[in-house]
């Protein structure tokens, strides 16, 4: 089992450093001189060379690249453009609300999702199974941003039930910090609930036709236990890791979901960065996604060691 934890942390290695690769040169693969879209219409070629050299763009790529992995290493992520902070404090000012979006809307999807997907198996061909799979169909269809819109004008807007916009953080209570999440992590939540519950229902259709299933309802095994404790550990595998695979979902939904709500997180900063085409923090945040994505996968993989016995040996 430790071997294959040893190898799986150490396959993160090279592709963080192919990440870290792309993700420096987003500044380069854009159209045009960068220096020159910061500069503006408006600049004298003087101001261009001189934000060319606060890029860094007259030195080689290469040596550009090293610097600043380096500097990456050391927890500098550099300093915006625009406002002259720190990266890494304007992302740590803006973290807390994008982490509790994605933690609300994720314990919201797998608690919703798998018994919908596992009734729906049990229940194959009736009503229950066809409404779990029009739900499914539907979730997958409408897009994050009509959801969201549609769920402000009801619950907030028409019933004044729950906050249009904005973020409380938790230390002012875990009362108010909900309110301000419940709506967009339900509309975050539709695709990926729909994406669980598919998976849960396709294999745990497979488990169930298996023999040692007939076994435990020989034995006179209670349907809930052949359900949750027989068939769902044993259909737990795939699910677990097209719950992995799913954390990009919340990742590029949030963006939308943040500027839907006027969530001030991670989100809005990107997009706001891309419309003023700040380089420096378009680059932090891409890296600091992809870091999460690929860390998630990692827990992922490790937590195939308490499905599979076959992996410790």
């Amino acid at each position: 089992m430790w071997a294959y934890v040893l190898r799986r942390v150490l396959a993160t290695i090279p592709v963080m450093a192919v990440v870290a690769l792309f993700v420096f040169s987003l500044l380069y693969i854009a159209p045009g001189d960068p220096a020159a879209i910061i500069a503006g219409d408006q600049a004298t070629p003087q101001d261009v060379e001189r934000i060319r050299a606060s890029l860094g763009l007259d030195r080689p790529y290469l040596v550009r690249f090293g610097v600043w992995l380096w500097d990456i290493l050391r927890g500098d992520l550099g300093t915006s453009i625009f406002t002259n902070l720190p990266v890494a404090h304007m992302i740590k000012q803006r973290i807390e609300p994008t982490l509790s979006l994605m933690v609300v809307t994720l314990i919201l999807a797998v608690s919703i999702a798998v018994p919908m997907g596992v009734v729906a198996a049990w229940k194959q061909g009736t009503f229950i199974d066809r409404l779990v799979m029009g739900f499914a169909v539907l979730g997958f269809s409408v897009p994050v941003f009509v959801v969201g819109y549609l769920l402000a004008y009801v619950f907030a807007l028409e019933l004044d039930w729950l906050p249009v916009q904005g973020y409380t953080p938790i230390a002012r209570g875990i009362g108010p910090w909900m309110e301000n999440l419940v709506l967009p992590a339900i509309a975050l939540g539709g695709v990926y609930i729909a994406l669980i519950a598919r998976i849960t229902r396709a294999t745990m259709l497979e488990v169930l036709s298996q023999d040692y299933i007939r076994t435990a309802r020989a034995k006179g095994a209670g349907q809930a236990n052949i359900l949750f404790l027989h068939a769902l550990k044993n259909a737990a595998v795939p699910i677990v890791t097209v719950i992995g695979i799913g954390i990009a979902l919340l990742i590029g939904g949030a963006v939308v979901t943040e500027s839907v709500f006027a969530i001030p997180g991670l989100g809005r900063l990107t997009v706001d960065a891309i419309l003023r085409r700040d380089y420096p923090v378009i680059q932090g945040v891409v890296l600091l996604f992809s870091f999460i994505y690929v860390l998630v996968n990692l827990v992922i993989d490790l937590a195939y060691t308490l499905f599979d016995p076959r992996i410790r040996y």
